[in-house]
């Protein structure tokens, strides 16, 4: 049975790592990126295809789920074959495929994960099941080669915001995390209430360096004394605040609303992210997900992190976001660790949780 040799393949490669190159094929489909990607060791990619759909999304305002997974199944074939040209390598080449299996949109999800499925049946090799949210944190071994847990970790992405204490390649435990809309959902949010489309992280980022942080939406701690987030408030006085302004026939001041909406949430975020870290007396933060991209996040991690005499690791700009190849780097950390190992009847888990322990840390 497919299980059987499988699980053999898997434990030997478990045990040969340190002898030998292992390709990982990563495959990722849980919102409106198709990506597949060839990474060796976990560490080098040799190549990683990304075929996005931003621009047919963007006329709706956002993400549409039925159509995101009619144009990942258009695009699968195609990505596989120039991720596998640009890597110089045959299928017969790979040595296991990891997939992301959740969070994500159910049918997207689906779509990656039946490919995955079939690739590893047919190929009958290792079929390894990832954590997209984990995958953000392992697209910086991609970047920094020498980067080993422990460490904390603040990922920061379109549907996720936590703080998590990395405590090996496999063990981690969730410090906090977002209670209602992460970052990435509240400048969307934000971004569609001011009428300037889709993504909205990018298009708030820019306007933001044309206003100035002088409207209050943040006006007390949020989630004090824990390392949650909770970011809907900021969306519905957003909203309020622009309604107001539109019954009394005023001009809106966009640009400050974006500096403002910019500044007080992404501080919000650097505060809790320097005290988990002198809390649990890291020298170390790693940062992923495609809010990590931010201009003002990354600015001001850096001076504080300078300050605080902590090692700031930021993946590059092109890793940010949703790729194949953070989860063929996952999908490798987790072969060497003895776990993932996913049979034919993986499915997709659109709302799995962090799976890691929860401590409810006090500051």
């Amino acid at each position: 049975m497919y299980i059987d040799i499988a699980k053999e393949k898997f434990n030997k490669l478990k045990k040969e790592y340190k002898q030998k190159d292992i390709l990982v094929l990563g495959i990722e489909s849980s919102c409106d990126e198709t990506s597949i990607a060839v990474v060796k060791n976990g560490r080098e990619i040799l190549s990683n295809v990304i075929a996005t759909q931003i621009e047919i999304h963007a006329r709706f305002g956002g993400v549409v789920p039925e159509v995101a997974s009619r144009n990942h199944l258009l695009a699968l074939d195609t990505v596989l074959e120039e991720s596998l040209q640009k890597a110089n390598v045959k299928l017969e080449d790979i040595d296991a495929i990891a997939v992301t299996y959740g969070a994500g949109l159910v049918g997207a999800l689906m779509v990656g994960v039946s490919y995955a499925k079939a690739l590893a049946y047919a190929l009958q090799i290792p079929l390894i099941a990832v954590n997209h949210i984990k995958g953000h944190i392992s697209a910086n071994y991609l970047c920094y080669k020498d980067l080993k847990p422990p460490f904390i970790s603040l990922i920061v992405s379109g549907g996720h915001t936590a703080l998590v204490r990395v405590e090996n390649y496999y063990k981690n435990t969730l410090l906090g995390s977002t209670t209602d809309d992460a970052v990435g959902e509240c400048y969307d949010k934000v971004a569609k209430c001011l009428g300037l489309g889709y993504p909205g992280g990018v298009l708030i980022d820019k306007k933001s360096k044309e206003g100035k942080n002088v409207i209050p939406f943040v006006t007390h701690e949020i989630c004090p004394k824990t390392f949650d987030f909770s970011l809907s408030g900021v969306k519905t006085s957003v909203i309020n605040y622009v309604h107001k302004l539109e019954q009394k026939g005023e001009k809106i001041p966009v640009e400050d609303i974006c500096a403002s909406v910019q500044t007080q949430v992404m501080e919000t975020i650097v505060d809790k992210t320097i005290k988990a870290c002198k809390k649990f007396k890291s020298k170390s933060l790693v940062v992923g997900g495609g809010v990590s991209a931010n201009s003002y996040l990354r600015q001001r991690l850096e001076e504080e992190c300078d300050k605080e005499g902590i090692e700031l690791y930021l993946p590059d700009l092109a890793l940010t976001g949703d790729n194949g190849a953070m989860i063929a780097s996952e999908g490798y950390f987790q072969l060497i660790s003895g776990k993932g190992l996913a049979g034919l009847d993986l499915s997709p888990a659109p709302n799995i949780n962090l799976k890691w322990e929860r401590r409810k840390e006090k500051f």
